[in-house]
């Protein structure tokens, strides 16, 4: 059976924070109805055609996830990847995130596998940008 979409969820501390976050720091653009707080709701940004990110507020999150602990700051559970198309471009974006208010996981540089570099977003999930496919 083919997906039409996929929705990457994750939990967030302050909505604010993180819409600026990733429009300022990634480059992404928001979907949906701005809500009073001038955020949209849900706050949903497009990765790609198909692929969203939705970034829900931990009380919400933790609505979704039932009797599961909503994992803490510094716990990741899973690491995201954007592929870029040159080794400067995974070096920009890394920094532009680093400029919003991304943690440096690790540095841009070559890896055995191609050339990455790691941030952490506001929330502590862990973003990786490469500039070659990881293999699997």
């Amino acid at each position: 059976m083919p997906l039409s979409s996929v929705v990457v969820s994750l939990p967030i501390a302050d909505r604010r924070t993180s819409f600026e976050f990733y429009r300022d720091g990634l480059g992404l653009d928001a979907i949906g109805e701005v809500a009073d707080d001038g955020v949209p709701e849900p706050l949903q940004f497009a990765l790609s055609d198909g692929v969203r990110l939705m970034l829900v507020p931990t009380g919400g999150f933790g609505w979704v996830i039932g009797d599961r602990e909503v994992a803490g700051r510094g716990r990741s559970e899973c690491v995201i990847t954007l592929r870029v198309d040159s080794e400067a471009g995974v070096g920009e974006l890394v920094e532009r995130a680093h400029r919003a208010g991304a943690e440096i996981v690790t540095r841009p540089g070559k890896q055995p596998w191609g050339y990455a570099g790691v941030f952490a977003d506001p929330d502590g999930h862990v973003w990786m940008v490469t500039s070659e496919s990881i293999p699997t």
